[in-house]
């Protein structure tokens, strides 16, 4: 069973630049942890101010191993969380699959 992690965020005005830059760098370094099946980031057509992750783990164990992660801790909570106008986390898990 996997583990989604959708985020949105809202960059503060003009520093979507810099988060970009930083979440590039996170991507890098969430790839190559163990339980990490995706990391994937999208920015908005309409508003570039406008960022959604889109991350896949293993399991909700790998996600808790993620956020305690140094790297995880320095670039997001330390450096991109203050540039952010909101943050918001949305965790999911799979539904069975239901045949017809």
């Amino acid at each position: 069973m996997s583990y989604v992690v959708v985020a949105r965020y809202r960059t503060e005005e003009s520093e979507e630049d810099t988060v970009l830059a930083l979440l590039d760098t996170m991507a890098a370094a969430s790839r190559k942890e163990p339980g990490n099946l995706a990391y994937r980031v999208h920015q908005g057509t309409e508003d570039p101010r406008s960022i959604l992750l889109y991350e896949e783990y293993r399991s909700a164990a790998d996600f808790t191993a993620h956020c305690a992660a140094p790297h995880f801790q320095e670039i997001v909570l330390d450096k991109i969380v203050p540039l952010l106008e909101s943050r918001d986390v949305l965790r999911c898990a799979p539904r069975p699959e239901v045949r017809v």
